[in-house]
């Protein structure tokens, strides 16, 4: 009896370490930021852009791209994965410049040029903020919300509390909880979690058209998710499955641009390949 009772006080002991740990430590398993120096230079074949800083209500700093297309029919807003910064992602902002949008994109707290203390309550107020920054230049309803993968969630929450034109997912999660209980079951993330970042809930109250684009071969964010996903807002969700796309290399799939070329233009349409990220390659990180 008392062999079983040193077990089972160790065993709560170590339990309990590991909560601790992961409630101190989760941000770095969420997020992969790269830190650029404040006099880093961005350059990007091929497109016209502008950088520039914002500063936030609590003092802290957003560094930002506005990618410029000729003649914009509107703006999209470019919220990205977990990893890197605008530097890497900044080469994807072609797929929309070339259909004439303007492209927003910025680097989340301590991403890149960007700083001060990242939580999940942050993130959705300078999303917020960055969106009322564009909504004074522009009507909202020639604003487009793009989310990537982690950016999915806070592009949800956004468009959920806003009129944008449109809200479109690429590689969207159900919830943060729901991704990090495929890998620990036993943990009580509902204590610890400090990024449950729930988009079944935010997507519920989004008004917009709601695009979902997702490969059927994603090991990290499974296909079905996007189906369970588009099921809690069905009037508004149209889903499109990018076949043997995984998590991380949709925009080499040509059925990925010709899809987000009907979406922007909202009608089918041919798309020239040579002016598309097709042939970029994210990072080897595959939570982005």
């Amino acid at each position: 009896m008392e062999n079983v009772l040193y077990i089972l006080v160790i065993s709560l002991i170590v339990y309990i370490t590991i909560s601790i740990l992961l409630y101190y430590l989760q941000e770095s398993f969420i997020f992969k930021p790269e830190k650029l120096s404040q006099d880093f230079q961005f350059r990007y074949e091929n497109q016209e852009f502008e950088e520039y800083n914002v500063d936030l209500p609590d003092g802290a700093v957003m560094n930002g791209l506005r990618f410029k297309s000729i003649n914009p029919k509107g703006v999209v807003l470019y919220l990205k994965g977990n990893s890197k910064s605008i530097k890497g992602w900044g080469k994807f902002a072609v797929d929309f410049t070339s259909h004439s949008y303007d492209v927003i994109m910025i680097d989340y707290r301590g991403f890149g040029k960007s700083t001060g203390k990242r939580s999940q309550e942050a993130i959705k107020k300078d999303m917020q903020f960055i969106y009322d920054k564009i909504k004074e230049k522009i009507d909202e309803k020639y604003i487009i919300i793009y989310g990537r993968s982690l950016g999915s969630g806070f592009a949800t929450k956004l468009a959920s509390i806003n009129n944008p034109k449109m809200l479109i997912l690429d590689a969207p999660y159900y919830s943060m909880r729901h991704i990090t209980n495929r890998y620990l079951p036993f943990m009580p993330l509902s204590i610890i979690l400090r990024y449950p970042i729930p988009t079944y809930k935010w997507i519920k109250y989004v008004k917009c058209p709601i695009h979902i684009i997702h490969g059927t071969k994603d090991t990290l964010i499974p296909f079905k998710t996007a189906i369970k996903l588009s099921r809690n807002n069905c009037g508004n969700s149209r889903l499109y499955p990018i076949i043997e796309g995984g998590h991380k290399n949709l925009n080499n799939f040509e059925s990925y641009h010709t899809i987000l070329a009907e979406i922007l233009i909202n009608r089918k349409t041919e798309v020239d390949l040579t002016k598309t990220s097709i042939n970029v390659q994210h990072s080897k990180n595959k939570k982005e």
